[in-house]
């Protein structure tokens, strides 16, 4: 998800310097190295700046025209683009959030398959991270949760479909959204 507006940071995140790339590309050519099938991308605001700035299929873009309704329409407009796939399920990945390894990745997958649970949830020192695992069972809720809830409304009306998998990754936990994140982040200053 890259469909915010950014403006703690002063601009967009999803084109932050983040190694040898972004950290929107970054993100995307994680997840396509991994065992996922499809890779969406959601845009909205800066949306054609954004698709400048990255090497992203244009049938791997969509754009959120409600994007200032928050995270979970973003979503939803992922939900909705992925919905001839049919996929058994889905990993919701903030831009906001680069600093993940493919293992990670990988490891929220081997959970999910080799459990029942439903919604798969990183966790770093008891805390709750990103990215988070939803089955396709949970389409329907996600589709009609609360916008200004997102889909914690989701993880909270399920508490016994969720499970925290701990790791020691500090990306899990790290929100990049304001400068002096970025500054802690990478040393830099952003822009």
């Amino acid at each position: 998800l890259a469909a915010g507006k950014s403006e703690r940071m002063g601009c967009p995140k999803a084109l932050l310097p983040f190694g040898d790339s972004t950290f929107l590309q970054h993100l995307y050519d994680l997840l396509k190295k991994s065992s996922l099938g499809e890779v969406r991308v959601v845009l909205g605001a800066q949306a054609g700046e954004i698709k400048a700035g990255i090497n992203v299929p244009e049938r791997d873009i969509v754009i959120n025209p409600d994007y200032e309704k928050g995270m979970l329409s973003s979503f939803q407009a992922g939900l909705a683009a992925l919905k001839e796939a049919a996929p058994e399920a889905v990993i919701l990945c903030p831009v906001d959030h680069p600093n993940i390894p493919l293992s990670l990745i990988e490891l929220i997958i081997s959970s999910f398959r080799s459990s029942k649970a439903e919604i798969v949830i990183p966790t770093r020192e008891g805390r709750r991270g990103h990215p988070a695992l939803f089955a396709g069972s949970l389409f329907g809720d996600l589709l009609s949760a609360p916008l200004d809830v997102g889909a914690r409304h989701v993880v909270h009306k399920y508490p016994e479909k969720v499970l925290e998998v701990e790791t020691d990754e500090p990306g899990v936990i790290q929100d990049i959204d304001a400068p002096e994140d970025y500054r802690d982040l990478t040393g830099e200053p952003p822009g």
